[in-house]
């Protein structure tokens, strides 16, 4: 039987014929006395349910068990999970929802590392001619003019800027947890970074963080930039410890955001339409999220009165995930 129903169907059927079975039998003992008819009048609608219970609980279990499975590996892979499965048991319609969710697992984890390859490919591609313009920009010497020559070196440096963040935005999506995790003073990983600015400044107390140190100060110098960008000076820079979290917040004086556009920051190669002329690709604030969720913590947009912008950034301290409130996709 491969259907579900033709299984409900001739098991109840069964308990039907077996509480019929059992009727026939009980009248054949029946003395005719006024005690006995009660006794089977009160037995008759109990042992009807009992029996139909006794024969469709094995199905229905088996039924909900594989039900149950079929729903964590539909959860694993919402997870992030692209090569979670489940097992097909028999020839029903439970079976083929099993099936048809394996060649759809398959079919996206397939689509996922295709889409992986083609970006660390082609950006691995793409240095080969970079280095090639490069160098024929520093043989053109002192006879080529100094401002195009000038510009040319920009655009350079965005577009290897660029090549990084996709190639590390590729990392990102392939390692499921952080794989070079080391002890950090967050205050001092944030110093050197502000360094780099003439118009941030710094403040807060020091924090032993425990992460990784390549990812974290990409998150730290995104987040600068995207202040230097597309707000106004002077940045601030906070490392504050707030319970079980420290939180990283970075401000500017620029315009706030509209609010149509805040739910779109974090997307990979978003730009507003005020950001046009400042430069940039719009995968900044798209790898903050993915440092921040790769650590268990969690990055938000904030507005300020009467102008200016925050971006804070919430990570939970270690072993204490539970009671920072922090919650991420």
């Amino acid at each position: 039987m491969s259907h579900l129903h033709t299984r409900f169907f001739v098991t109840l059927i069964g308990s039907l014929a077996a509480f019929a079975l059992g009727g026939i039998v009980m009248w054949h003992v029946d003395d005719g006395s006024p005690v006995v008819h009660a006794v089977h009048g009160f037995l008759i609608f109990p042992c009807l349910a009992l029996c139909i219970t006794l024969a469709t609980w094995p199905l229905t279990r088996r039924l909900t068990k594989r039900l149950e499975r079929l729903e964590r590996a539909v959860e694993s892979l919402g997870a992030g999970n692209l090569s979670a499965r489940v097992a097909v048991e028999g020839r029903d319609e439970v079976a083929r929802l099993a099936q048809s969710f394996n060649r759809s697992a398959q079919r996206i984890e397939e689509l996922v590392c295709a889409h992986k390859r083609l970006l660390a490919n082609a950006s691995h591609e793409l240095r080969t001619p970079l280095a090639r313009v490069r160098i024929g920009i520093e043989l053109m010497g002192e006879s080529a003019d100094a401002e195009r020559k000038a510009g040319l070196e920009q655009d350079m440096a965005e577009l290897d800027q660029l090549i990084e963040e996709i190639l590390l935005a590729s990392r990102l999506d392939a390692l499921a947890e952080p794989n070079a995790e080391e002890d950090i003073d967050l205050l001092a990983l944030a110093a050197e970074e502000c360094a780099r600015y003439r118009d941030a400044q710094l403040d807060g107390i020091a924090v032993d963080y425990r992460g990784d140190p390549r990812l974290l100060r990409r998150l730290l110098r995104n987040l600068l930039d995207n202040a230097q960008r597309h707000g106004l000076a002077p940045i601030d820079m906070r490392i504050e410890r707030d319970g079980a979290c420290v939180v990283i917040r970075v401000s500017d004086c620029g315009p706030t955001i509209p609010a149509d556009q805040t739910r779109h920051l974090f997307e990979s190669f978003h730009r507003g339409p005020a950001t046009k002329w400042n430069g940039g690709a719009g995968l900044g604030l798209s790898l903050v999220r993915q440092i921040a969720h790769r650590h268990g913590g969690m990055v938000e947009y904030r507005a300020t009165t009467p102008h200016g912008n925050s971006f804070v950034v919430t990570l939970p301290l270690p072993n204490r995930a539970n009671r920072c409130g922090v919650t991420t996709p």
